[in-house]
């Protein structure tokens, strides 16, 4: 008689996953095995999970990992993206507020 295999890793409505019964993104799993976390120091870093959940979500990884290395590559993509759009339009009011930030004081100039 066969098991009912639980399902380890769901997928959101916005197409990223997470490892099923937490908010513990997969990419946070992902990123830890490549990093060349243990399973067990990846518990210790997300008390949330088991260890048979993070074996799991390895399992579900090695099994997807085209498509999840895909959806992480766009992500980071997209990560990119923002990062240089964000620098483009608040890159000179930052570099204003840091010039005003080197100035010295004149407040105590005058005692």
């Amino acid at each position: 008689m066969a098991e009912n295999q639980p399902e380890y890793v769901m997928q959101s409505p916005s197409g990223g996953w997470r490892v099923a019964g937490t908010r513990v993104s997969l990419d946070s799993v992902v990123y830890a095995y490549w990093s060349g976390r243990l399973p067990e120091a990846i518990v210790a870093d997300f008390p949330l999970l088991t260890l048979e959940k993070v074996h799991g979500a390895i399992a579900f990884y090695l099994r997807h990992r085209a498509a999840v290395d895909q959806f992480l590559s766009d992500q980071d993509a997209r990560w990119q993206q923002f990062q240089q759009e964000s620098a483009a339009r608040h890159g000179p009011l930052l570099e204003r507020i840091r010039h005003a930030a080197r100035q010295p004081t004149s407040a105590g100039s005058h005692l």
